[in-house]
């Protein structure tokens, strides 16, 4: 069992629960950052469905792997069967249920792979998990993980027909390269192995820009290495329970591109139409449907063994693909797509994108929070206990920012009716404005955080607002007066705790009060613990990380410096 306060990377282990735990975290992961991976696919074709392909191929892994682990346990013997509770037997049935599970979620992977990025993650998930389904019980799992991801990104490159440098094959080399220094520790774990995985990703995928002239135009990064980033840090989080942070920005994970280059000559010289379909087939026909392929158009990978094969291609000519697939075995579940429809429409929503202008006014209590929404891209109001904004200044502020499209965060309660009625009057000059009914400074960072002006006005306002309801917000401050509060008398100077909006807890000491008031929070449990330093906060952030870091070590902790007054400590648990 894990001790509080261990560094889980020194202990973790891969087993079927945490390959389930990534069955489900990657798919949770994928879904969350579809729109942004699907707004960064300029290459090799602008058609944005880089994420959408990349979410269906592991949806459909996870598909398949439980199915098979439920019919597994629904044949296993019961508690009178042979092993009659034999810790041999168990673990041997545990290794079984494991290898079962590694290679159905690679078939499903293979058979539910989507567009060229999908079709290459099955590959370099196959490669992977097949190394991992023949380690031995005397293997590293550190070792097994870096030659599996060795084997992945080998495969990744033998499988697609003109490998190109600044995609996904990239970022896969790079983690692989990574694993494998970080395995020559012999002390390294598999928690050290990913961890290492993922920062060789996120520095190979930062280059792509470099190495791929059409992303350096359009100003984004590789679509499909963004894409695999998120399936390793899905990966690292199921085994060692860490979550690795964005550094991009101050907090928010991550934002909807707008590609500033123009997208219309992109396809102009390309193949007209993009050609999948399963085929079964002999391993001994496939490299000549490669040669067949190859000479009908280009970005053709081609997946798969053991009889079923993924083929993927862009052609003029669909008839050829298609009998060429035929010549080499069965083709089955074929999809072709016009590339012109298919890219016209991600053209258009990126041109409604651009025009719809969309700003953010946030109502700040503090020059350091200013400063966190400000590198945000928000416009900021100063507010705060006795100094809440009118009507008129957050009119101004809608006014000011220009847009179109105005969200605005009150970040105090008090604050909220004011923003509606200048909501309301902006309304009437013909700005589309909506209020987030953000109470506390906490809930506009959570709110802010999932902001994405590429998404639609009205998701992106239910996404901002289930963010803000979800973050669970507390603060401490001192008693200015005596008093009756919810948690009882209190004399001047008194500490005093708040939790959601409500004094909750009395005490003598701010220490006591802010542990208590994070404990109170944190008993719903929560992933994500964000401190907010007021101006007279001493040592209570880093008390409380620390009680954070010892007590919760699966929860991740965020301090940010606010500045605030009267609030020596704002807290939030998501």
């Amino acid at each position: 069992m894990e001790q509080a306060g261990v560094d889980q990377r020194q202990v973790a282990t891969f087993d079927l629960g945490a390959l389930r735990r990534f069955a489900d975290l990657v798919v949770t992961a994928l879904g969350e950052v579809r729109e942004e991976i699907d707004a960064l696919n300029v290459y090799p074709v602008p058609d944005g469905d880089t994420g959408t392909n990349l979410y269906l191929t592991v949806e459909s892994a996870q598909g398949a792997m439980r199915r098979r682990l439920a019919e597994e346990r629904a044949g296993a013997p019961d508690s009178h069967g042979d092993s009659h509770g034999d810790s041999h037997g168990d673990s041997s049935r545990e290794g079984d249920l494991l290898r079962a599970a590694l290679q159905s979620y690679a078939r499903g992977a293979l058979l539910g792979a989507r567009g060229n990025s999908g079709v290459i993650l099955s590959q370099l998930v196959g490669a992977l998990f097949r190394r991992m389904g023949q380690a031995g019980p005397g293997d590293r799992s550190a070792a097994v993980l870096a030659e599996g991801l060795v084997a992945a990104a080998d495969a990744a490159y033998a499988a697609v027909g003109e490998p190109v440098e600044g995609t996904i094959l990239s970022v896969a080399r790079a983690a692989a390269d990574a694993a494998t220094d970080a395995a020559r520790d012999p002390e390294a774990r598999m928690g050290h192995v990913l961890h290492a995985a993922v920062e060789g990703a996120h520095t190979a995928l930062a280059r792509t820009p470099e190495q791929l002239d059409l992303l350096r135009r359009a100003g984004v990064v590789d679509a499909g290495g963004r894409g695999l980033c998120v399936v390793l840090e899905a990966a690292e989080r199921a085994v060692t329970g860490h979550r690795a942070m964005s550094e991009h920005t101050g907090f928010a994970p991550h934002v909807i591109p707008v590609p500033t280059a123009p997208t219309g000559d992109l396809t102009e010289d390309g193949p007209a139409y993009e050609v999948m379909y399963l085929l079964d087939a002999r391993e001994d026909a496939i490299p000549a449907l490669r040669a067949a392929l190859a000479g009908l158009g280009d970005s053709l990978v081609v997946v798969g063994g053991e009889g079923l094969w993924n083929v993927h291609v862009h052609v003029d000519d669909v008839g050829a693909a298609l009998e060429a697939g035929i010549q080499a075995g069965h083709p089955r579940r074929i999809q072709v797509t016009h590339f012109a429809e298919q890219v016209e429409g991600a053209r258009e929503k990126r041109r409604l994108d651009r025009r719809t202008g969309r700003a953010v006014v946030a109502v700040v209590a503090g020059p350091g929070l200013a400063e966190l929404f400000e590198a945000a891209g928000a416009q900021v109001i100063h507010g705060g206990p006795g100094r809440r904004p009118s009507t008129g200044d957050v009119l101004d502020a809608i006014r000011t920012t220009g847009g179109q499209e105005v969200i605005v965060l009150p970040n105090d309660s008090d604050t909220v009716p004011v923003a509606e009625a200048a909501v309301h009057e902006a309304g009437e000059q013909g700005i589309r404005a909506v209020v987030i009914p953000t109470r506390a400074q906490v809930q506009g960072i959570a709110a802010l955080a999932v902001h994405e002006p590429g998404r639609g006005f009205d998701a992106d306002v239910v996404q901002m607002t289930s963010a803000a309801r979800s973050a669970r917000h507390g603060a401490v401050t001192i008693a200015a007066r005596d008093a009756m509060t919810m948690a009882g008398p209190c004399s001047v100077g008194d500490a005093l705790g708040v939790v959601m909006g409500d004094f909750a807890v009395v005490g003598r000491s701010l220490d006591e009060v802010a542990l208590q008031v994070l404990q109170r929070l944190l008993a719903g449990g929560g992933e994500l613990v964000t401190l907010v330093r007021g101006r007279d906060c001493g040592e209570l952030a880093e008390q409380c990380e620390q009680f954070v870091t010892r007590e919760h070590p699966s929860v991740d902790v965020v301090v940010h410096d606010g500045g605030q007054e009267r609030y020596p400590l704002l807290l939030a648990v998501e």
